[in-house]
């Protein structure tokens, strides 16, 4: 089934069950695919948030795995997929602010309400989530923070691992990524780490490395304290990218947190997305929007 978009679909385009527009938020062209909710259901919409480098189309598994009933919401942050790149590197808190542009954007468009959404964020994705529940906190119902970290201040992955991770090499080199994966996605089947990656756009070095400032230059680590929305910490035991001591340590100081361990690796939450869809979606529950 394709849903079509409402009102002037200009540049719209059908993806899977949903569709896929570019949009003009803060003066930046933004890709964003949505997936409209099944009419009538309670649940609010989810908005995802990608790690470094990945387009929007890394996510299709997980997205598979969400029931119908609600709504999900992906973007491609500036310079990555199919969204214009920026002139210079924007900070997380910048990036925060272009995710509620687009959702007022969306409210416009779609005629359904983004003011209050659940967020998750994967590995990098996670900060801007982060930094948008502490900017925008009324706008959080809850909050899924999966394989990811506290910024610059966290326990850090080994040094080789951070040296593969400090490239776009692996999206762009399938020969690089298998060589890579045997460090960066311990407890993955790397068959299905190369399913992932065949679905994304190639990148570009200077996006990669403006998120890369983006990253570097920001921590939630003092601040996690004032996170109020509920948050699910997901990580993987066996992720050599962001130490499963990282989700420890933010469950502790995150006041409504709760740990979820898993025995995958850093890609679990698309490796394994029925598995750990389910304990999501448990965690979200079919709340009407605006409540928590």
């Amino acid at each position: 089934m394709t849903v079509a978009v409402p009102g002037d679909a200009g540049d719209a385009a059908p993806v899977g069950t949903g569709w896929e527009r570019t949009l003009t938020v803060a003066g930046r062209r933004i890709r964003v695919a949505v997936r409209p909710g099944r009419d009538g259901a309670p649940a609010r919409p989810l908005v995802l948030v990608n790690g470094i480098g990945a387009s929007l189309e890394l996510f299709e598994p997980f997205v598979a795995a969400v029931g119908p009933g609600r709504e999900v919401v992906r973007f491609d942050v500036p310079g990555i997929g199919g969204s214009q790149a920026s002139t210079i590197p924007l900070p997380m808190a910048a990036l925060s602010s272009l995710l509620a542009d687009l959702l007022d954007q969306l409210d416009q468009l779609t005629g359904t309400s983004h003011r209050v959404v659940d967020l998750l964020g994967l590995s990098w994705g996670g900060g801007i989530a982060q930094q948008f529940a502490l900017q925008y906190p009324r706008r959080v119902g809850r909050l899924v923070l999966v394989s990811t970290g506290t910024g610059v201040m966290m326990v850090p992955a080994r040094l080789g691992v951070l040296a593969r991770m400090l490239t776009p090499r692996r999206y762009n080199d399938r020969s690089y990524r298998r060589a890579a994966g045997r460090e960066i996605y311990v407890g993955e089947d790397q068959d299905a780490v190369d399913a992932l990656f065949s679905r994304v756009h190639p990148v570009r070095a200077s996006a990669y490395l403006h998120q890369l400032f983006a990253l570097t230059t920001w921590t939630s680590l003092p601040v996690l304290p004032m996170i109020s929305a509920p948050t699910l910490v997901l990580a993987g035991r066996r992720d050599p990218v962001i130490p499963v001591v990282n989700a420890h340590i933010m469950g502790s100081l995150l006041p409504r947190g709760t740990v979820h361990l898993h025995d995958g690796g850093h890609l679990g939450l698309l490796t394994r997305p029925r598995e750990l869809g389910r304990v999501i979606e448990d965690f979200l529950g079919p709340n009407p929007p605006g409540t928590s």
